[in-house]
């Protein structure tokens, strides 16, 4: 494995990087025909630029895994204007705090960032646009399985912080001192928690008591960056594990109090299951992914059916349509209540339809609903749920099934296409 030296000059604190291991073809069985076409590209022409360029992080990780990337994101020593200048019209330069380069191949993009050096190592990272060596780009890293480089052009594994041994020991641990990490970007502390939900590695002993201590630091972090972590989880295939695991380690208490209560209490599991429902339905849709509005109701359904339980059923009451709208909305509110990272409106808005149609889907008084509902703007999503009621609850499988029967007529009148949906819903309610 890869040690640090460690020198205090100036009471500061310098590594001293040892000399890179490098994995050759002969090591790693990593398939450059699994490598995306147009990161090759890229990669190619930032070296006969004359600079050096690397596949890093994620992808390098996932092809070692024999999964397929989701991203190829590459590091380069050009400067984020020289890739502009060689790229021209097809690259986008973003970011202040963090300078980066789009480079677009039709609806594609491809990430390109600069080798960069130093953090600041007492407080939050404010500033990262300082540039660097490939060395000092690792040792910034979060975590050693993604502090990898693959050079295409020797097809070679370069590893300056131990990730290949740690990526074979199925071991997460963080790039240098784990407080100070995690201290400088809380955030990684869901990345811990997410690496650990999707691929199923233990947490090394010193990063899991470091998150313990520094789980406070979490509300220190951009909103949206946390928000974002949550979406993509919800997306990712894992997020069943991940929110268990957000709830066991406390950061879900802290960043959605309410919520976190709620899946402590009896009827917490609901929501554990809708979200095991959702990892199956996501799993099978290859790169698409289920709509976040969906997703979404797999937290929220659980909480809107216990407020009708306790506030209309329980009293013997069936509430009407008008009556289920405010409850879905009393409930929103309370999740919203105390939350780091409120949900945008767009998606709470499309959500709160989706959770208020499953009772004209499968009303609660047992009459069925008018075929009308079939033109309603939110309906593929509402039966795309209900599949995913169904997987739980396998009374509901003959209306889903009906409904979809109705759906296919819908969209094929006598045997003939309809008008054309090409997104994941559409698949996944056919399926």
């Amino acid at each position: 494995m890869i040690s640090w030296l460690f020198a205090n000059v100036n009471k500061e604190w310098l590594v001293i990087v040892q000399q890179p291991k490098v994995y050759s073809v002969s090591d790693h069985d990593i398939n450059p025909s699994s490598i995306d076409l147009d990161a090759l590209f890229v990669l190619n022409k930032l070296r006969e630029a004359g600079f050096v360029a690397y596949l890093v992080g994620g992808s390098v990780r996932d092809l070692l895994l024999k999964r397929t990337p989701k991203d190829c994101d590459i590091s380069t020593s050009a400067r984020p204007e020289q890739i502009k200048q060689l790229f021209q019209r097809h690259c986008l330069l973003i970011g202040r705090r963090f300078r980066l380069a789009h480079i677009r191949f039709g609806h594609k993009i491809l990430e390109v960032s600069t080798f960069r050096s130093g953090e600041n190592e007492s407080d939050l990272i404010v500033q990262d646009n300082q540039w660097g060596t490939p060395e000092e780009d690792a040792l910034r890293r979060d975590f050693t399985i993604n502090g990898l480089f693959y050079d295409p052009s020797t097809h070679s594994i370069i590893d300056y912080v131990g990730g290949w041994e740690d990526i074979h020991s199925n071991i997460l641990r963080t790039i240098g001192e784990p407080n100070m990490r995690f201290k400088q970007d809380p955030v990684r502390m869901m990345r811990l928690l997410k690496f650990r939900a999707r691929f199923g590695f233990q947490i090394a002993p010193e990063a899991g008591r470091a998150l313990i201590q520094c789980r406070d630091q979490i509300l220190k972090s951009s909103p949206s960056r946390v928000l974002e972590e949550i979406l993509r989880m919800l997306e990712s295939g894992a997020a069943a594990p991940f929110f268990r695991l957000m709830l066991e380690s406390g950061l879900l208490t802290l960043l959605y109090p309410n919520f976190a209560q709620f899946m402590q209490g009896p009827n917490g599991n609901e929501i554990n299951l809708y979200l095991i429902s959702a990892d199956k339905v996501n799993a099978g849709l290859g790169k698409a992914t289920l709509d976040r509005s969906i997703l979404i109701a797999c937290l929220l359904f659980p909480m809107v059916k216990q407020e009708l339980q306790t506030k209309y059923l329980d009293q013997d009451r069936i509430p009407h349509i008008g009556e289920i709208i405010m409850a879905t909305g009393s409930v929103v509110h309370h999740f919203d209540v105390g939350a780091f990272a409120c949900f945008p409106r767009r998606l709470t808005a499309i959500m709160s339809a989706i959770v208020v149609n499953q009772y004209r889907l499968v009303p609660l008084s047992g009459k069925k609903h008018h075929q009308r509902i079939m033109r309603n703007k939110d309906f593929l999503a509402a039966i795309t749920f209900l599949k995913i009621r169904a997987i739980v609850d396998k009374g509901l499988i003959e209306s889903y099934s009906s409904w979809k029967a109705l759906y296919r007529e819908h969209m094929h009148p006598g045997g003939h296409r309809g008008h054309h949906h090409a997104s994941s819903q559409h698949h996944a309610a056919r399926k």
